[in-house]
């Protein structure tokens, strides 16, 4: 447990020395594309008191000034599957980025999708020493919450204090100068499989760079695609990728769980390709421009030229119904959507006041998605595009870049984990057998 906290504080360091010397790039690694968004700081560390404890992270203004994409080669269900093509995915689109910003990079924040990724609800309650809450008050809290048993081969990668009581006033985002005999908190831990976190490490290397940070893909597009209400009220933010599909519920401004399911676009490409016998490439332009998941009278006389460059003159000129093509893409997007509902059953949704759901992801701009999220996930769906933060270019607004773009503000305005505080040596988090509750359920 030390290691990771050491290992986590250190790129944490980086990061702000990164920003500091004014210059960062941000990675996000998908089974479809390898984004790069390159970002200028302006130098400034402002530590907005007013959004929680925050000053610990660290917080800057940026603008972006180079941006790349290119497409995905050896990443399977979010995870790296074959290393040298990874790295020449990742090389090409910082290279490409970095000749735009004309600047050069060292220093990269990466997040990636998949990686079975497991929520804990923690607890933890200390007596506060002097009666005022001090740093090392909070650094104590987070030392004392019980980590369960997460198993071997598992690392965390987010651990955020989301929720600290004092005495009896609950729902506080930074308690420290207030005065108070017992302080509580609630904090989500998030852990993933070691293996991809370690190959992503690796990759990111041999590319000669410098990992100044790692987060989940779920949380992140929550971060850039929930509007401020959403995100305090209760949301879930539901990320169609290729290779999986995130899920995040946020809650008080914080992610209180995630999950993701190894299904994604790339599957319904696939289908339409076995389906229709064409390639993938010829299947993916079709999905595009023609797909949808409602049929209408209208589509069976709707017909679309598949085209094609097999030499087959015949195969090449064939032509599909609209309705045909909706026929085999509407069962693996309920298959998906069917999946999310079982996972947001379990983290307890229903139990939430707000019950928004937003889908994101290039995944979600299947036309018609939004119709039957809403039968299938039996809640309020709207579609999510990412936040405009400056220097984005008009090519990365749609929903495909909402993790990209939540990774620049993850780089910029990072919450709280419990690395940031300085804990003393013997009171790394306990680690206990008993698995903690989710906390939500008890406390809102």
């Amino acid at each position: 447990m030390s290691e990771l906290y050491e290992s986590q504080r250190a790129m944490r360091a980086m990061r702000k020395a990164a920003i500091q010397r004014g210059v960062v790039a941000v990675l996000d690694i998908g089974t479809s594309k390898v984004a790069c968004l390159v970002l200028r700081f302006d130098g400034t560390d402002t530590f907005h008191e007013a959004e929680g404890i925050g000053s610990m992270a660290g917080q800057a203004g940026f603008r972006v000034i180079g941006a790349a994409t290119t497409r995905s080669r050896g990443i399977r269900l979010g995870e790296v599957d074959a290393m040298p093509e990874t790295e020449r995915a990742i090389r090409t689109a910082v290279q490409t980025a970095q000749k735009m910003a004309n600047i050069r990079v060292d220093h990269v924040i990466a997040c990636f999708s998949g990686a079975h990724p497991r929520s804990y609800g923690l607890e933890g309650r200390i007596d506060v020493e002097n009666e005022v809450v001090t740093e090392q008050d909070i650094a104590r809290v987070l030392a004392s919450c019980e980590i369960p048993d997460y198993g071997h081969g598992r690392e965390v990668i987010h651990a955020q204090p989301i929720n600290f009581a004092l005495d009896h006033r609950s729902g506080m985002s930074d308690p420290r100068g207030q005065v108070g005999q017992t302080l509580a908190t609630d904090m989500h831990m998030l852990t993933v499989d070691h293996s991809v976190i370690q190959n992503i490490i690796h990759c990111v290397k041999r590319c000669d760079l410098e990992l100044a940070g790692v987060a989940s893909s779920a949380y992140v597009s929550g971060v850039s695609c929930l509007v401020e209400d959403e995100q305090e009220l209760g949301a879930a933010c539901i990320d169609m990728g290729g290779g999986s599909t995130g899920i995040s519920i946020f809650m008080k401004k914080h992610m209180i769980y995630a999950d993701s399911v190894r299904i994604g676009g790339a599957h319904v490409t696939n289908d339409i390709a076995m389906g229709l016998s064409v390639d993938n490439a010829t299947a993916e332009r079709v999905k595009t421009f023609c797909g949808g998941v409602h049929a209408t009278g209208m589509d069976d006389r709707d017909m679309i030229e598949i085209g094609g460059d097999s030499g087959d003159w015949e195969k090449d000129r064939r032509t599909v119904s609209r309705a045909e093509l909706i026929g085999i893409m509407r069962p693996r997007v309920e298959e998906i959507l069917e999946e999310v509902r079982e996972r947001l059953d379990v983290a307890g949704f229903d139990h939430m006041p707000s019950q928004q759901i937003v889908l994101t992801g290039g995944g979600s701009q299947i036309p018609g998605l939004d119709g039957l999220a809403t039968r299938i996930l039996g809640a309020q769906v709207r579609l999510g595009r990412p936040l405009r933060v400056h220097g984005l270019p008009q090519a990365a607004t749609d929903p495909a870049f909402s993790s990209s773009v939540g990774l620049c503000l993850f780089a910029a305005h990072p919450k709280d984990e419990w690395w940031d505080f300085e804990m003393p040596a013997e009171s790394y988090p306990a680690r206990s057998l008993r698995r903690a509750v989710r906390w939500f359920r008890e406390n809102w």
